[in-house]
């Protein structure tokens, strides 16, 4: 299955396209989406929705999966938010494709075992599940790999599926990852 993540943001749209085979998932395409900060907010989301349109074509998934609204402290930024997820949205209705949402705390749980993970986490676990090293440079770009990975996860769930997808021998969650060079150290809790 072909899964498109989206990390929806006014500032930087992350994009990760994923072909995953039962347990086995890789890369096709990574990056962010990032309109000139000079240009008006339309200016923008227009941007944010024609690259997503030559994306979907480009790489032709079979579902689209989005982050979910959080909720942000700051109304403004929710409802930009809000915007930028409505044209992915519509792009991704437009190429005729289904979409999925995952609150960020589902994600979280999806690929570290715990709703309220760290970022790093997060990108540490998404690294080690698709075989990236280095990670990418930008957060927005593994939260969406994140989120396709989850869909990934609930796909196969939802399917019975239930084996697992973490290569043999590699850590189970966050707590046991080590990073490379750090044997003798001891983790934390």
């Amino acid at each position: 299955m072909r899964i498109f993540g989206v990390d929806p943001g006014s500032a930087h749209t992350g994009y990760g396209c994923i072909d995953t085979a039962g347990g086995r998932h890789r890369v096709l395409a990574c990056g962010a989406l990032s309109p000139p900060a000079r240009e008006t907010f339309p200016e923008r989301l227009r941007a944010i929705h024609e690259g997503l349109t030559a994306l979907l074509g480009e790489h032709r998934p079979e579902t689209v999966a989005i982050e979910d609204v959080f909720y942000a402290r700051n109304a403004r930024s929710a409802l930009k938010l809000g915007h930028v997820r409505g044209v992915v949205m519509l792009a991704a209705s437009q190429a005729g494709l289904p979409v999925a949402e995952y609150a960020p705390a589902e994600v979280k749980r999806a690929l570290v075992g715990y709703g309220r993970a760290e970022k790093q986490q997060v990108q540490q676990m998404a690294c080690l599940l698709l075989g990236l090293d280095p990670p990418p440079a930008r957060l927005d770009v593994t939260d969406a790999l994140a989120v396709a990975v989850c869909h990934a996860h609930s796909v196969r769930t939802i399917a019975g599926d239930h084996r697992s997808s973490v290569p043999r021998g590699a850590p189970r969650s966050w707590r046991q990852y080590r990073p490379p060079g750090a044997a003798g150290r001891p983790s934390e809790p």
